[in-house]
């Protein structure tokens, strides 16, 4: 606000630069198939610990909507619509991304105008690191103006334009959240695409190892979307891998892939593990039983999993924590101790994380240190030459007003 000439001008407090911050986290993975919502307590100063989740929700997006998106990302849209529906889409996952923010708040209670700032990774669809692009969309402005709170977002871009692959960034969130003095722990997000953290035991932030592993749920979802003519979205519980056999001469040619055998620093997406293999593939399988390849596909990430532990962490990994809608797979969790991932596997609840609310939660915290000017992601992990500040503000209705979190009820 420009001071009235000749008024007193209030200095602000410092130290509400360094109060308690409510802040919500937005997330909206490769599957598409919902936004999910954190509402997160962060301390004062640039610590992440203690932290308090006061809310989290899901809000799923229509099948619709989310064949739209991979329709977009895959490159389908028919000549001439692509532009077109690439705006239609921004506007319109804003204000599914706005909903979400204003739903979780309600939930927990808490009036928007008490939220510091919400954190929205956007919906991811192109990311060609090898081109120095990457593209997610859902309008920050428009979750701005509807929810009136202050937004960062395009986190992605500023990585890639320091050198960076651009993700994975969750492992800020893991590092800050999971890691043990006395024990090797790794992160393992079960989305779209599997992503593992490295945290070795009492190692600070230069020792951690981050990467994208290959798909996780892009091509099982894939594969039974397109068998299914939509009516079956993903495969519930694993119930489908659970009743299959696995076709070892398919897993030996999945496994077979120059993305697994490339070092970290590397991520991917549904540019290379989407709509268009999981059909190829379906295609290639016709007249054979569907839960066949299933199960292959779940072994495939399983052992991609395993492979990629062996190869590439300079440890053994004593606990593996499980995030992301795959950890809700009992048959995914099943094939990661069957293929050695781990000396235990177990969700990120036991930690006392929601497995569902965590990649919310990380896009929360990078909002906080957005907000405070400090660094929010691993240049280690992603690649980036130096330590830097990820993401866009669209400010809210009170510009440069970041609010301390006020005192509520434990």
């Amino acid at each position: 606000m420009i001071p009235v000439a000749g008024a007193p001008v209030k200095p602000r407090p410092l130290r509400a630069k360094f109060a308690p911050m409510l802040v919500i986290g937005l997330m909206s993975g490769t599957s598409a198939d919902a936004v999910d919502a954190a509402l997160v307590r962060w301390p004062a100063g640039p610590e992440a610990r203690p932290f308090e989740l006061l809310g989290w929700c899901e809000e799923a997006l229509p099948a619709a909507l989310q064949q739209r998106v991979h329709r977009l990302a895959a490159g389908r849209c028919a000549p001439g619509e692509a532009l077109r529906e690439l705006a239609a889409l921004d506007v319109e996952l804003g204000e599914r991304f706005a909903a979400a923010a204003l739903a979780v708040a309600a939930e927990a209670g808490v009036a928007p105008e008490a939220v510091a700032g919400i954190g929205s990774h956007g919906q991811t669809v192109a990311h060609h690191p090898e081109l120095r692009a990457t593209l997610q969309i859902g309008d920050p402005s428009l979750i701005a103006e509807r929810t009136g709170i202050a937004t960062v977002a395009d986190f992605r871009p500023r990585d890639v334009a320091a050198g960076g692959e651009g993700a994975p960034l969750a492992p800020f969130f893991h590092r800050a959240a999971f890691a043990h003095a006395e024990e090797n722990r790794a992160v393992l997000n079960l989305g779209g695409i599997a992503n593992l953290t490295w945290l070795p035991a009492g190692a600070g932030p230069e020792a951690v190892i981050a990467f994208d592993v290959g798909p996780a749920n892009s091509l099982v979802d894939g594969v039974v979307q397109a068998a299914s003519g939509g009516a079956e979205r993903y495969d519930a519980g694993g119930a489908r891998a659970a009743r299959g056999h696995v076709d070892r001469a398919l897993l030996a040619e999945l496994l077979d892939d120059d993305f697994l055998r490339a070092s970290p620093p590397k991520s991917t997406g549904r540019e290379r593990y989407g709509s268009a293999e999981a059909e190829a593939l379906l295609t290639r399988w016709a007249g054979r039983p569907l839960d066949d390849l299933v199960a292959t596909l779940v072994a495939f990430t399983a052992e991609s999993v395993a492979r990629a532990g062996r190869d590439f962490l300079p440890g053994p990994v004593d606990r593996l924590l499980l995030g992301g809608g795959g950890a809700r797979n009992t048959t995914l969790r099943e094939a990661l101790v069957s293929a050695g991932a781990a000396a235990a596997v177990e969700p990120m609840d036991a930690q006392g994380v929601p497995a569902d609310a965590a990649e919310a939660m990380a896009f929360s915290l990078m909002a906080r240190n957005a907000l405070l000017g400090l660094p929010n992601h691993l240049p280690r992990c992603t690649g980036s030459a130096r330590a830097c500040v990820l993401g866009e503000i669209a400010p809210g209705r009170a510009p440069g007003r970041w609010l301390p979190a006020p005192d509520l009820p434990r």
